[in-house]
């Protein structure tokens, strides 16, 4: 097969270093060492330096694609060369034979799997004396927990979630599969879920976790999830900041340092458009026909006080989400997705960026949904390595 090498080989290395350090594993990297020692491109002791001063992955990477860009065209056609043969997917993924970023071809459709796909030994193993990673021991995986609250019917009739009983089942059993216990809660008032969380960060395996999610589905607004006894003369809200304070230092000291991941569907505020029912505060914003498109919406030790966590929502502040009355919530259903097709390879803010993806296309008659991250204060890569 004929090679495309770009003309400016050393231009299109530096073009994608970063990205090349990101994602090069190791097995490849030595690869690469030694092909180019073959052909006279490093010597020994340029493969012992790589290989030996380095202690990190990314470091070797790093080393590697900057030796060889410094020596020039020839050198980095080379290499490009190589890495075509040794990883195709990695070297489409860069856009080296076009001298371009890589462009998804668009009838190619992505298949999304339904069942969690297992994380390789190797790439544990890559990761683990990674120091930008979060560390992830098996004994530690072993004691994951999470906590899953519904809110599915209401006091007020006709709040009733349709299609959020879908939303629960498929959140309990990508959490399983994720390797979570999981802590169940269905219908509960605003003072239930608070009472929920204190529980649940007092839970024993918080000790030996390597990290927890908190997962909430209910109606909502702005910085709130609503509890099932809402009424628009007496409401009954949990704040979304008392999250914070319940797994925060102060209170649940057995998660300093470990990733605690919140994913939240509800609405956020009343937004603009036409829509049949909305999961907001205001009632009578709730209509009838919401059969129509079958959708509805969702609205001394000193230490951080707030670190390591990462929320994700279901959509952007002062906007709906949506529902859908039999298949349940499209931000659920995509998160399920996203995590059983690339959990085994992706950080968790890359699932989540993948997620947001998905919500580029998605619009219900005159209005649009978009997730949004918040609160990222992850000074570290999280990887699930589902499987192990």
């Amino acid at each position: 097969m004929e090679l495309k090498c770009p003309k400016y080989a050393a231009q299109e290395l530096a073009n994608v270093r970063t990205k090349f350090v990101e994602k090069a594993n190791i097995v490849l990297i030595d690869q690469l060492v030694d092909d180019l020692l073959v052909d006279h491109v490093l010597n020994e002791g340029e493969k012992e330096s790589i290989r030996e001063e380095n202690l990190s992955r990314a470091n070797k990477a790093r080393s590697l694609i900057d030796m060889v860009r410094n020596k020039g065209d020839e050198a980095s056609r080379k290499m490009i060369a190589h890495l075509q043969r040794r990883d195709h997917f990695l070297y489409a993924e860069l856009g080296l034979s076009s001298g371009q970023p890589a462009q998804p071809e668009p009838q190619t459709k992505q298949q999304w799997s339904t069942t969690l796909i297992r994380t390789s030994e190797a790439f544990w193993r890559e990761k683990l004396n990674d120091t930008d990673i979060y560390p992830a021991a098996k004994s530690s995986m072993r004691n994951r927990v999470a906590l899953l609250i519904t809110n599915i019917k209401f006091t007020v009739e006709r709040l009733n979630r349709k299609g959020a009983e879908k939303d629960e089942a498929n959140m309990e059993k990508l959490l399983t599969a994720l390797g979570y216990e999981v802590v169940k809660h269905t219908n509960l008032t605003g003072k239930a879920i608070d009472d929920a969380l204190n529980e649940f960060s007092e839970h024993p395996k918080l000790r030996e976790t390597d990290s927890v999610l908190v997962v909430i589905m209910s109606h909502g607004k702005l910085g709130a999830v609503l509890g099932v006894d809402w009424k628009k003369e007496i409401p009954d809200e949990f704040l979304i900041n008392d999250i914070y304070k319940h797994l925060g230092p102060e209170k649940c000291p057995a998660l300093l340092n470990k990733p605690k991941i919140i994913i939240i569907q509800a609405c956020r505020g009343e937004g603009t458009g036409s829509v049949p029912v909305r999961d907001g505060a205001n009632a009578a914003l709730v209509c009838d026909n919401a059969a129509e498109g079958n959708f509805e919406d969702d609205g001394l030790r000193i230490v951080h006080n707030e670190k390591d966590y990462i929320s994700f929502l279901s959509s952007t502040p002062d906007t709906m989400s949506y529902r859908h009355t039999v298949y349940g919530s499209p931000f659920i259903q995509y998160v399920a997705e996203v995590l059983n097709t690339f959990a085994h390879k992706d950080d968790i803010e890359e699932l989540f960026r993948k997620v947001m993806q998905r919500f580029e296309e998605f619009i219900f008659q005159d209005s649009a949904q978009m997730a949004t991250k918040d609160r990222c204060t992850l000074p570290k890569r999280f990887y699930f390595f589902p499987g192990l």
